[in-house]
């Protein structure tokens, strides 16, 4: 297996289901993302997302992600209790994870207690530290600094 680092997008924060996700697309010369497969992620998206805790600032990111192959990989990333984060993941269009077709847009939960790939785990870096910068460092957390805090666009991987 040869190792490339692909490319990160930000698109800008979203609100859904209550919580402000950052939003992050990795992609790859070819296969990529397609209109098609970021709609049919975002309207999957409400069914990895649980309930606001009634404490914490209702936040987090998600990261699609395009694979080389026939693979689509939806990742919920939200805030709870504080301080720990949750990773609910869905996916498309990769049979070895129990996809029913190689369809990239037919998303479905994935059984496995997964965290991210290589190139998602680079995102979740900033996310951490950008959280303690932005809401549990100061006196009063600020939301707004949080969201608008992403991971530089470019190449991500390495």
């Amino acid at each position: 297996m040869v190792f490339r680092d692909k490319e990160l997008r930000t698109p800008g924060p979203v609100t859904v289901a209550g919580r402000q996700l950052k939003r992050y697309h990795i992609d790859q010369p070819e296969p990529r993302l397609t209109p098609e497969v970021e709609r049919a992620a975002y309207a999957f998206l409400p069914r990895l997302l649980p309930p606001p805790d009634g404490g914490t600032p209702p936040a987090g990111w998600v990261v699609l992600h395009r694979g080389a192959d026939t693979g689509a990989y939806l990742l919920a990333y939200t805030w709870f209790w504080d301080n720990v984060v949750e990773c609910r993941i869905a996916v498309a269009g990769q049979p070895a994870l129990r996809c029913p077709d190689d369809d990239p847009a037919h998303f479905v939960p994935l059984d496995r207690p997964g965290v991210g790939c290589v190139w998602e785990l680079g995102v979740l870096e900033h996310e951490r530290a950008a959280w303690v910068r932005h809401v549990l460092a100061p006196d009063l957390p600020d939301l707004a600094g949080y969201l608008a805090d992403s991971r530089a666009e470019g190449p991500v991987g390495r």
